[in-house]
């Protein structure tokens, strides 16, 4: 991603994560926000020293302007920088940018070779494509929160995480990326990429969760999903998660749980045999792994060949062996924040290696750099409330 330049315009985690990981890969990335609050990140969460957990690890790598679009110096400020930019962030709801004389028509004319990213909650028209938005209502429109329903009560239940922002980044960074690679190929000038967090969610939980949704015609076999006989397994002093499929995973797991002699039993055997008893195997199952230290059982594991893994906590996670040995974390200063801990990037690159960008921009840290190389004059910008 070096050489390319992205303007990010968008707020809170689908657009900022976004830009964040073309950041990590070599983009400049120049986050605008509005005088006041700016990204309301900023202020969510727990902090220090003026900087929020959330805020720093989706916005790292980024240099920040803070400009009033609203008014006519604010908005040419941002034409310029989009003049020559590669690529344009934005997840306002349908319209917003239109009315500020930014919207993908205004742009374009200003920079056909921009690629510009218009994220929304629903999508860009349709009867909910103007309702606010956060995570959990995507989560719950897109169909994810259905496949987490507690079979014993019947009640769904959400991700506590924001998988639907962070599934929507994920994709954008993808699209963007292909848009580019398209530009680069002569395929195309610049393009309009339009992307409902609603849209991605479904891309998302479809392919599993939908494995029996998908066949519509009557006599389609049907059996329950993968992921719907995932639990959480006790054990006499911890948790874990095991999966068994084939047979000698699942004889594993009966010599794992001291249950040896099941390996033999015909009821339990063979897949087929298996799947016509669960009813009388999966309680042996939970009652003797309830007997069994959670050490015991991964040595079996480990020994048998069996799919399984402690539970780990956020806490224990950075002294996992693997995640050491990935070098998963890094941790460093930051200049308010004190000492912080980030993800590197996740995808290694033999020839071109991502890497973090510098610490996430205190809000308008950038603001008189940015103008001055724009050729424009930062006291008078400032003294006139243009930036801040």
């Amino acid at each position: 991603m070096h050489g390319v330049k992205v303007v990010d315009m968008s707020v809170m985690i689908s657009g900022p994560l976004a830009a964040m990981m073309l950041a990590d890969q070599g983009a400049e990335v120049i986050k605008v926000e509005s005088p006041g609050l700016g990204d309301m990140m900023r202020y969510l969460g727990s902090s220090k020293g003026g900087m929020t957990g959330i805020f720093a690890t989706n916005n790292r790598g980024k240099r920040s302007l803070v400009a009033d679009v609203k008014k006519p110096e604010g908005l040419d400020i941002v034409k310029r920088l989009i003049g020559d930019a590669d690529v344009l962030i934005q997840n306002f709801r349908p319209g917003a940018m239109d009315r500020l004389g930014l919207g993908y028509a205004d742009v374009a004319a200003i920079n056909p070779r921009l690629i510009y990213v218009s994220i929304s909650g629903f999508g860009p028209t349709g009867p909910k494509s103007n309702q606010r938005v956060y995570d959990n209502v995507i989560q719950a429109s897109s169909g994810l929160a259905s496949v987490q329903t507690d079979p014993a009560t019947g009640k769904p239940e959400l991700f506590r995480t924001l998988v639907c922002d962070k599934v929507t980044s994920l994709t954008a960074a993808q699209a963007i990326s292909a848009a580019l690679f398209a530009r680069e190929r002569g395929m195309t000038n610049g393009q309009h990429i339009e992307l409902a967090m609603l849209d991605a969610a479904i891309s998302f939980v479809w392919p599993d969760s939908a494995m029996d949704a998908m066949l519509l015609d009557d006599d389609a076999v049907r059996t329950t999903t993968i992921g719907a006989n995932y639990a959480v397994a006790d054990f006499a002093d911890g948790y874990a998660a095991v999966t068994a499929v084939t047979d000698s995973e699942f004889h594993g797991y009966f010599r794992s749980v001291g249950l040896g002699h099941l390996c033999d039993d015909e009821r339990y055997a063979t897949m087929g045999a298996r799947m016509s008893n669960l009813d009388t195997l999966l309680p042996v199952l939970r009652e003797n792994a309830r007997t069994t230290s959670l050490a015991d059982f991964l040595a079996g594991a480990a020994e048998f060949d069996v799919p399984a893994a402690a539970i780990t906590s956020l806490a224990e996670l950075p002294n996992d062996a693997q995640v050491v040995h990935n070098d998963v974390f890094a941790v460093r200063q930051h200049p308010t924040a004190g000492t912080v801990r980030e993800p590197r990037p996740a995808a290694r690159f033999s020839e071109t290696p991502a890497a973090m960008g510098d610490h996430a921009p205190r809000y308008g840290q950038h603001s008189d750099e940015i103008v001055t190389e724009l050729g424009l004059d930062p006291v008078a910008l400032r003294a006139a409330g243009i930036i801040a």
